[in-house]
């Protein structure tokens, strides 16, 4: 007799992997077992039985807009009513496969009466909860849950940005790559259990892979002080942050962004005071030369190796977020050049570049070498803290001229025309340049 009942209106206790396992293939259709199992009923006000299943991979196509999904199916009393009911489960837990049976909804219930019923909304949360409780489940089995992160973390990471109920029990279960963590990643758990004790914020870097935010100037003072860093390196890890300020009462700081604020003794407070006072003079110089191309130029904090680098402000994008937008084609583009514009330089006063260039400045600040030297720095800090250069050709004649220079090449007319071009990028494009080349192409 117990064979036929439905497997979730069965006592847990009574079915074996083995069934849970041959029902899951049956329902979902994958050749593969499940990952996990959470058979539940809740009783009261509410009745209903639900059976959730975790698969072991995503599908291909787990984020296509247009995909049909077909994960929950919904029953009334034993009567199975439609086989993709979305209002039983958010966006982000769409991999979540199972069934749900309720007591108390009516047998002729329709799609359109389903999106205002206050039942069903019960039930959404008494899975969502059912969830959250799987995930933690699975975080204790260090195999089971690293398979599982691999395949849905990004659904985790859409879930904070998305679900604010469940943000906090879902940034637990987040795992990063660290400056200190090796080849495991590690949680934010670990990350504030390893804080220093002078530490204040979990300090954070974005970028495109682990090997480039690794190797990045932002991190030099902090991996040289021992403060540990978090690289986040997939694109929704920008829209995470932006969501999750914080963690266990630490906040998540940047250290591509302007005002991070190491631990400092008194020595080092004094140093500090005395760099800026120092190269006050040279910061007003480049400021000068750069014009709108920076907000300001500032004595930096962060930097050993590097002569300098370029942060955004707190609220503009980092050069990593940039480079998203960039690549969505369909975006407006309005808020592009504001939100892009907000790039301050940081030069490091410990560097032999910076304190040459200072000394020359000192000596001749109207000095062209002077002009073209800032101009190289700022670019090639664009460059290696993650932008793209407006205009590559001239900072290819730069360099060019650089290289004549160090070979010894003297060459007026190669050099007057260098000084030409380095001095075109400071007049602004004619209007409808671009447009009437792009039609003189056409008609080629």
């Amino acid at each position: 007799m117990n064979k036929t009942k439905p497997i979730w209106t069965r006592n847990p206790d009574d079915i074996s992997q083995e069934e849970y396992g041959e029902f899951y293939k049956s329902l979902t259709n994958d050749w593969e077992e499940h990952l996990a199992v959470k058979h539940f009923s809740v009783e009261g006000q509410l009745e209903f039985r639900a059976l959730l299943f975790v698969p072991k991979r995503a599908p291909f196509d787990l984020f296509e807009n247009k995909k049909q999904k077909n994960n929950i199916k919904l029953y009334v009393r034993r009567v199975f009513i439609m086989d993709n009911c979305e209002e039983l489960i958010p966006e982000y837990l769409n991999f979540i496969k199972g069934v749900v049976d309720s007591e108390d909804l009516p047998l002729n219930i329709s799609r359109e009466m389903l999106q205002q019923n206050k039942i069903l909304k019960v039930i959404r949360k008494n899975l969502v909860k059912k969830c959250m409780e799987l995930f933690d489940e699975l975080s204790e089995d260090k195999d089971s849950f690293k398979k599982f992160y691999e395949q849905f973390g990004k659904n985790l990471k859409l879930g904070i940005h998305e679900d604010s109920t469940n943000r906090k029990k879902l940034a637990g279960l987040l795992r990063y790559h660290t400056s200190a963590s090796g080849d495991e990643p590690c949680s934010y758990a670990d990350y504030v259990s390893r804080m220093k004790e002078n530490q204040k914020d979990i300090y954070y870097i974005t970028g495109e892979s682990r090997e480039v935010v690794a190797a990045s100037a932002f991190v030099e003072r902090l991996k040289k002080r021992g403060f540990e860093v978090i690289y986040m390196t997939e694109p929704i890890d920008e829209y995470v942050v932006q969501q999750l300020k914080e963690y266990d009462g630490k906040n998540l700081v940047s250290v591509t962004k302007e005002g991070l604020e190491l631990p400092q003794d008194e020595e080092e407070k004094k140093k500090s005071e005395e760099d800026k006072a120092k190269f006050e003079g040279l910061c007003k110089v480049m400021k000068d030369i750069l014009d709108k191309k920076v907000e300001k130029v500032v004595v930096s904090n962060r930097l050993v190796n590097s002569p300098c680098c370029i942060v955004t402000s707190q609220y503009g994008w980092t050069a990593n977020m940039e480079r998203i937008m960039k690549a969505q084609a369909l975006r407006d583009t309005s808020t592009m050049g504001y939100m892009a514009a907000k790039k301050h330089l940081e030069i490091n006063p410990d560097h032999s570049i910076v304190e040459a260039l200072r000394a020359k400045a000192e000596a001749d600040k109207n000095d062209k070498s002077v002009k073209d030297l800032v101009h190289l720095l700022f670019e090639t800090s664009l460059l290696s803290s993650g932008f793209a250069l407006e205009d590559p050709a001239i900072h290819a004649s730069r360099i060019h001229r650089m290289i004549k220079l160090g070979l010894g090449i003297d060459e007026d007319d190669d050099v007057e025309a260098v000084e030409e071009s380095a001095g075109m990028d400071d007049m602004p494009p004619l209007e409808g340049d671009a447009e009437d080349a792009s039609r003189m192409e056409e008609v080629d």
